[in-house]
């Protein structure tokens, strides 16, 4: 959920746009009022909103010279001006200087409603990508391409590196212990001890969490739908798929794109 402050001196003005839009739609939550540049600045600093929909010529600290201080202090605040004629040409300043748009006055619920929406939009997918990096940094799958399978693990205890083979077979629907115990060699039980000895973690248990990290990171930044991330992460069953994400994150996969989200 955002937060959103509306800095507007003419107090007709900012009382329609706080209460004509539905802001629960918007997944915004709380709503401040400025009706100047110092009172804006203490809120800002207190509340931290997410948007801010801003006059350009407010009293005590201009609009522009209030974004100069925000974008400084608060980089990732998003900030829209609200301007009639008059001071176009500081609206267009004010986006050079990092404000990200303006609304020509008269303000409409529909215009507020639009960039409200895109501004909202711009934050989902920020927090998404934010999430994403956070989870890339949990997960333990690579990519593995230079050498064959049998390169790699080689025909010596000591030369196999278990953790690599697995992970090159990592999103393969067919992987099981009974599929690798044929292509290294080994007994299931052999290797199934193997692993816990050399991972410190099941077999199962590793592929599992591993798969369902990398769902994370897709559910994040694709717009993939849920059975095709299943079927990329090696799942053919997508309910098994949602019933196992569900069983590690505590939630469905959907749940947890919507939460990241908000």
């Amino acid at each position: 959920m955002y937060k959103l402050l509306v800095i507007e001196d003419e107090e007709l003005i900012r009382k329609g746009i706080v209460s004509l839009i539905n802001y629960e739609k918007l997944n915004i939550q709380e709503v401040f009022e400025a009706e100047n540049g110092k009172k804006a600045l203490d809120i800002i600093d207190s509340k931290m909103p997410d948007i801010i929909l801003s006059d350009i010529n407010i009293p005590q600290l201009d609009g522009i010279s209030l974004a100069k201080i925000v974008k400084e202090k608060y980089p990732d605040t998003r900030i829209v001006f609200l301007t009639g004629y008059d001071y176009f040409d500081y609206a267009l300043s004010a986006i050079k200087i990092g404000a990200d748009d303006y609304i020509l006055k008269p303000v409409s619920k529909k215009d507020v409603e639009e960039i409200l929406t895109k501004l909202v939009s711009k934050l989902e997918k920020k927090r998404r990508e934010e999430k994403a990096i956070e989870e890339r940094k949990k997960i333990n799958i690579s990519e593995y391409h230079s050498r064959s399978l049998d390169e790699q693990i080689g025909n010596e205890y000591n030369a196999i590196d278990i953790e690599k083979v697995i992970n090159e077979e990592i999103f393969n629907p067919d992987l099981s212990l009974g599929y690798l115990s044929e292509k290294l060699g080994f007994s299931v039980n052999y290797l199934s001890t193997l692993i816990k000895k050399r991972m410190g973690i099941n077999f199962q248990d590793y592929v599992t969490k591993n798969r369902i990290e990398y769902a994370k990171i897709l559910l994040l930044t694709t717009d993939m739908k849920i059975y095709e991330i299943a079927e990329k992460i090696g799942y053919e069953d997508v309910n098994y798929f949602s019933s196992r994400f569900k069983y590690y994150v505590g939630q469905t996969p959907r749940q947890y794109q919507r939460e990241v989200s908000s």
